[in-house]
């Protein structure tokens, strides 16, 4: 009796899906290249984001596959994790009270744009929650789908914002002096090849930790954990390359601009206006809370407006990053907002949201 051949365990991408990675980090990488030409600031990350954000809605079908967006998020983490000093943890008194302020501007801001966008563009209650709220994306678009949500309309809303935040934030504390452009090359200490190796063995292991129990963004807070224990110990001096550091900079900006592969221009088009208002509420309402914590305690604002960011996780630890901004404090306030929004999410939809009502296109 004759047996059909088993599918092997690994297969080698196609011809064509290969030609399509190669494109969005070919585009990626020019983004970058043109913004850091010009000396913009988070140059890297804004104009490979840019970039693959004009190609993808333009129609080219641009993707990053999961090995790849793994690495560049390991070198992300492990970029952060040589950061770690007496200096950036000073502020640790301030976090309890400035991570409890994020939960409430969290709520505030996902109720007012949810308010927003049900009143002005006349959506459902849970489409309206679950767009407003920030940061999170995987978990809202699965939320959204099983409670008959529009997860096209809420995918639109919630890139936008990302859009907006990571090409505009740079940008703003750059003009407004709050944070450096580009940080100084004398400070940039290269580990040693042994360093190195151990960097990246102690950040897969961490990560692989990570995943093994689910932790939210495994990767890229692995990596940062399993490097900042070795240069914490003074184990390993110095951090990755530039050229490593800008590759995981490039990558993360292709990440974000390549989720508009998956969107169709008329869907976009439809729900622009939404996303632009909702923004701009979410904004004015975090404004308060930044104030508010840059008034009274002493952490620097630039990492507050940074951290209260309602962006991605990745991308705003990357834009903490290429700024210099602290990126303890940066992330622990969006791994504790990643942890609210996952956690008091559905049972918000739950009491709030009415996946039964239609969304009005």
């Amino acid at each position: 009796m004759s047996r059909t051949p088993a599918s092997p365990a690994f297969a080698l991408p196609s011809r064509a899906r290969t030609f399509h990675v190669l494109e969005t980090l070919a585009i990626g990488a020019t983004g970058g290249g043109v913004f850091l030409w010009f000396n913009l600031p988070g140059g890297l990350i804004s104009g490979a984001m840019i970039a693959v954000g004009i190609a993808a809605i333009a129609g080219r079908p641009l993707s990053i596959p999961s090995l790849i967006t793994q690495s560049v998020l390991v070198l992300l983490g492990i970029s952060l994790g040589s950061l770690v000093s007496q200096q950036l943890l000073q502020h640790a008194g301030a976090y309890p009270l400035t991570i409890a302020l994020l939960a409430v501007a969290t709520f505030c801001s996902t109720f007012g744009s949810s308010v927003y966008l049900r009143y002005f563009h006349g959506w459902d209650r849970t489409s309206a929650f679950l767009a407003g709220c920030p940061g999170a994306l995987s978990q809202v678009t699965i939320l959204a789908a099983e409670k008959g949500a529009n997860v096209p309309a809420i995918a639109v809303v919630q890139t936008m914002r990302v859009i907006i935040l990571t090409a505009a934030l740079p940008m703003l504390l750059s003009v407004a002096g709050i944070a450096p452009a580009s940080p100084p090359a004398t400070s940039i200490v290269i580990a040693s090849p042994l360093g190195l190796a151990g960097l990246v063995a102690a950040a897969v292991a961490v990560a692989l930790l990570l995943r093994w129990i689910k932790f939210p963004a495994s990767w890229m807070f692995g990596a940062m954990i399993g490097s900042s224990l070795l240069h914490g110990a003074g184990l390993v001096e110095g951090t990755l390359p530039p050229w490593l550091r800008s590759i995981a900079l490039v990558g993360v900006g292709a990440l974000i601009g390549a989720r508009f592969a998956r969107m169709k221009v008329k869907t976009l088009l439809s729900h622009v206006n939404a996303a632009l208002g909702s923004f701009v509420v979410a904004i004015a309402i975090s404004a308060v809370f930044v104030a508010f914590i840059a008034l009274t305690t002493h952490v620097r604002f630039s990492d507050v407006i940074v951290a209260f960011a309602p962006g991605a996780m990745d991308a705003m630890l990357a834009l903490a990053l290429t700024l210099h901004i602290d990126p303890i404090f940066v992330g622990a306030h969006h791994l504790s907002r990643f942890v609210f929004v996952t956690i008091a999410m559905p049972g918000i939809v739950h009491l709030f949201g009415r996946p039964q009502d239609d969304v009005d296109d």
